[in-house]
């Protein structure tokens, strides 16, 4: 598993109108090659009568699958365009789809590149793109006279919290990078005198909305 990565929120769409054609680029994630053709044949059903529905897709830890389909435009114009796209923005498990409706004014081999470029950057921008970080879940076990303390330090703190659970004792759940684990495990004994109870439980992905 990648320690983190960078891939889309989740399912976005957004439209642009270059020389009279219309550009709707619809975008979601896919972490199989499956998902990443259903996604295409939902789209392209959606938009039968559309021109050409474009699209591309990279999935894959090392972007072992890597597809772009021009669909009828000219060989080079529309779907490379996109997937070059994504890699530039460094995604993974990324599936999008261009559908483009010809307004009549032909753009040549140079403008389809730029339009198909163009839609596939702002429907990603529409969507939002997500750093996810592997984490491990560490769950801290405490008397309910340091609750207040504890959340309250969490909170102030590099940590993130993932989950409270109230019984007879309280559990909170927080996200820690595998390499903190130590020092996590340090730092919550000294806070609470060593009145903690420290278990590790399953690793998985923090996701973390990525500005700009």
């Amino acid at each position: 598993m990648l320690e983190k990565y960078y891939t889309v929120k989740g399912y976005g769409e957004t439209e642009i109108v270059i020389e009279k054609s219309r550009f709707i680029c619809y975008v979601n994630r896919a972490t199989t090659e499956e998902e990443a053709i259903r996604f295409i044949q939902e789209i392209k059903k959606k938009h039968w009568d559309a021109t050409h529905n474009c699209s591309a897709y990279l999935i894959g830890e090392h972007d072992q699958i890597q597809k772009a389909n021009d669909d009828g435009e000219p060989s080079g114009t529309a779907g490379v365009p996109m997937l070059e796209v994504l890699k530039k923005k460094g995604l993974k498990d990324t599936v999008v789809v261009v559908t483009r409706y010809f307004g009549g004014i032909k753009l040549g081999a140079g403008g389809l590149v730029r339009a198909y470029g163009r839609a596939v950057s702002e429907g990603l921008k529409a969507t939002g793109i997500v750093e996810r970080k592997l984490m491990r879940i560490m769950q801290t076990t405490i008397d309910y006279t340091w609750l207040g303390k504890v959340e309250n330090e969490l909170r102030s703190s590099v940590y993130r919290i993932k989950d409270i659970h109230y019984t007879d004792q309280v559990t909170i759940e927080t996200y820690v990078e595998e390499r903190q684990k130590e020092t996590f495990i340090a730092w919550m004994t000294e806070l609470t005198n060593g009145k903690s109870r420290i278990t590790e439980g399953d690793v998985t992905y923090l996701e973390e909305d990525v500005k700009g």
